[in-house]
């Protein structure tokens, strides 16, 4: 038999998910369908990133984890420092199937679980926990860090902290989901930022939203959003370089007379805007300051997260 009969009759390998105390294939991480995470969003997650195959403030992300978790009254079952070394061992597990120029989004999941009703039925009592990991969309994203993102503010506004606090990251993302649908439908390629109930700027599905004016650093108070990591550190890169770094209320004058603007995510971690609701934003892309921090940001983590993306348009 040859090599190449013998390569193809060899299952592919597959990624590992932790799920429920136990390291399953991904096929057999089977969540019921009456958990709660699945009838009603009454879940929490968070997710952080590799840069070269290491991940990134894992212990920041699972304590906002664990303060979502707080938040909604789900205990996990896990205390946090067993959560980072499940996490840690998820990574470790998937990595020899990630190509080498490719890095993952990493997740925890945690879903209140099963109704006391269909506990039995299900075999399964407590909360729900899976952590995961998927390949980054390097190539999908890439021509942003070209071109900058365009962004679009929908009708649909932010959910009010008065109803549920944009500070928890919860598994219902119905609120944002509608918003991107609605600015998908306008342009395919633009990104949704949400304004809060008062018509200031709040932020996107999974990501937050800077301005530069006169050399300073601006985004919405942290009551009215999801405050990221990627948000707190480019916060702190900011203030470290002398950018003074402002949290306020901003609206769409702001927006439309900035110098620079940017979104930060887990993913993108720092990426240049080019337009808010057709209005250019600057003269380049991306700004000067934006690039600085950019800069800054690939010296911290050790890592050329602007080159990684570029290259996929070569």
């Amino acid at each position: 038999m040859s090599r190449a009969e013998v390569r193809k009759m060899t299952p592919a390998p597959v990624r590992i998910a932790y799920f429920n105390g136990r390291f399953l294939p991904e096929s057999e991480v089977r969540v019921p369908f009456r958990d709660r995470g699945f009838k009603y969003g009454d879940a929490v997650f968070d997710t952080t990133r590799t840069f070269g195959h290491r991940i990134f403030k894992v212990r920041e992300h699972i304590d906002r984890l664990y303060r979502s978790l707080r938040y909604l009254r789900i205990d996990p079952g896990l205390p946090p420092a067993t959560m980072a070394d499940v996490t840690e061992e998820v990574l470790r597990r998937n990595l020899p199937l990630l190509e080498p120029e490719d890095d993952y989004w990493v997740t925890q999941r945690v879903s209140r679980g099963l109704d006391p009703s269909d506990q039995k039925i299900f075999g399964h009592e407590g909360p729900t926990v899976i952590v995961e990991c998927v390949p980054l969309p390097l190539r999908e994203r890439a021509a942003l860090y070209r071109d900058g993102i365009r962004v679009l503010t929908p009708s649909i506004r932010r959910a009010p902290p008065e109803a549920l606090s944009p500070r928890v990251k919860t598994h219902n993302y119905l609120n944002v989901i509608a918003a991107n649908l609605e600015v998908k439908a306008r342009d395919p390629e633009a990104w949704a930022v949400l304004l809060d109930t008062n018509g200031n700027l709040a932020e996107g599905m999974g990501s937050n939203i800077f301005l530069v004016r006169g050399g300073t650093l601006y985004t919405p108070r942290e009551q009215y959003v999801l405050a990221g990591i990627s948000r707190e550190t480019v916060i702190d890169l900011a203030r470290g370089l002398g950018v003074g770094a402002v949290e306020k209320d901003l609206d769409l004058y702001d927006a439309y007379n900035a110098d620079e603007a940017f979104l930060t995510s887990t993913s993108l971690c720092i990426c240049p805007v080019q337009s808010v609701n057709d209005v250019r934003v600057g003269s380049a892309i991306p700004g000067p300051i934006t690039r600085q921090l950019s800069d800054a940001y690939c010296r911290i983590v050790d890592f050329d997260f602007v080159g990684q993306y570029l290259k996929r348009l070569e």
